[in-house]
């Protein structure tokens, strides 16, 4: 697995020792300079993942590029102090997902170009994801026509790479199977683990694809295969991995040499669950809604402090500011969150999908977060109030590890999620 964890970081060095490593999906900059914090004080490479919603030839839902994407991460990298060569850049599910509702030829030209722009813009771990049906597909496509839809785009990042001079070559994900992106929306109890079976089937069927095209170098560069281990989450509760249901899975890997798992939805796994997941081969694990659940914790906790120290008229009230635009523009939120007000308020606030996420960038949810954190740069932070909301942080002001500015509060609390997969991939 450690091969892995080097071909990823395109070296070996700190590689060496990584038993596995962390994705950051995430696009949120308080977030990416947490994860950069974590790397540097590790030495360790930091992955961070754009999904195919999130960025595209179009903009996706962030408005950038792939190459927008890249200059983003680059600029707070700089700001950080974390060196452009520690970073690997992924693509997540990148095929026609977003243009489902075409015809699959015309799909599949748009994830033809999604595909080029990734590369091109110097992303190098390409999870290949063409399983979903188009508007003259049937409702279940056959693995065949997956793999070759997937090889097809594979070829496409080949020819990219090969046009860009890229001395790295990009390292290619398959397989489909994962949980829904951004956590289950009905109540789980548990899920099912991808059969040994069902494993094999997907790299067979996808080898004699890349063989069908001639794509046999590219092929040496598949280095993981999405697979269900039995982790999930809804909206609130988790559902733990249990080694012992992945056990057969895990002896799949025996199999496939210079290959390991990827597990998605890993989020709010307990630290043993992770550490668990990494030793059975589960080796690059995907965390999105839990690090901005912990950025939402911060804020909202020093909006809590804030309510507190300053008065009313120049508070930011960044909690109620929340409320009302999600109140006023429901669509990132209302197909999700069930029941009457009361839980669909508290799903709003609380749920473990965390789609607050997708507001942080509203301008006027965005000015009130930054009124907030000038509101407490220019007051000290009591340490019993700190003790109250922010009780982990509390501790770390007091040893001296961070100081109590709101920023530093801030990414603390980011890095207690992080620090958990940092730890879990270097058991």
């Amino acid at each position: 697995m450690a091969n892995v964890v080097s071909r990823l970081s395109g070296g070996e060095g700190a590689a060496k020792k990584l038993k596995g490593i962390y994705s950051i999906c995430s696009a949120h900059p308080w977030v990416l300079a947490a994860a950069m914090k974590q790397a540097l004080d590790d030495d360790t490479p930091l992955l961070i993942e754009s999904t195919s919603n999130q960025v595209d030839q179009f903009g996706g839902y962030t408005g950038m590029k792939p190459a927008d994407f890249v200059r983003f991460v680059y600029l707070i990298a700089d700001r950080v102090g974390l060196p452009h060569e520690k970073l690997i850049l992924g693509g997540d599910h990148l095929g026609p997902n977003a243009w489902r509702s075409l015809p699959a030829e015309e799909a599949m030209q748009r994830a033809d170009t999604l595909i080029d722009a990734y590369v091109s813009a110097g992303f190098t771990k390409i999870h290949l994801d063409a399983s979903m049906s188009c508007a003259d597909d049937p409702a279940r496509l056959s693995d065949d026509v997956v793999a070759e839809r997937a090889s097809r785009l594979c070829a496409i990042a080949e020819a990219a790479a090969e046009r860009e001079g890229k001395s790295q070559k990009p390292l290619y994900i398959i397989g489909t199977e994962v949980p829904v992106p951004g956590g289950a929306t009905e109540e789980l109890e548990t899920v099912e683990v991808t059969s040994s079976e069902a494993a094999l089937d997907t790299v067979a069927v996808h080898r004699n694809a890349w063989r069908e095209r001639g794509l046999d170098e590219a092929w040496k560069r598949v280095i993981a295969l999405v697979v269900q281990p039995g982790v999930e989450f809804d909206h609130t509760k988790v559902v733990d991995y249990q080694p012992e249901l992945a056990a057969t899975l895990s002896g799949v890997l025996d199999e496939l040499p210079g290959m390991v798992f990827e597990a998605h939805s890993t989020d709010y796994q307990k630290p043993e669950a992770l550490a668990a997941l990494v030793r059975d081969g589960f080796a690059i694990l995907k965390v999105g809604p839990g690090v901005t659940f912990a950025l939402r914790e911060a804020l909202f906790a020093l909006a809590d402090i804030e309510m507190e120290l300053v008065a009313p008229e120049a508070r930011s009230n960044l909690r109620d500011v929340v409320e009302r635009v999600m109140l006023l523009k429901p669509g990132n939120w209302e197909k999700y969150y069930h029941g009457d007000d009361r839980q669909k308020r508290l799903l709003r606030t609380y749920s473990y999908s965390d789609r607050v996420r997708y507001y942080w960038a509203d301008p006027e949810i965005d000015a009130a977060a930054q009124k907030l954190i000038g509101n407490l740069t220019g007051i000290r932070l009591p340490e019993n109030l700190l003790s109250r909301y922010l009780p982990e942080q509390y501790w770390q002001v007091r040893r001296g590890l961070i100081d109590a500015t709101p920023m530093s509060l801030i990414q603390s609390k980011i890095r207690e999620v992080i620090g958990v997969y940092a730890e879990a991939c270097n058991v």
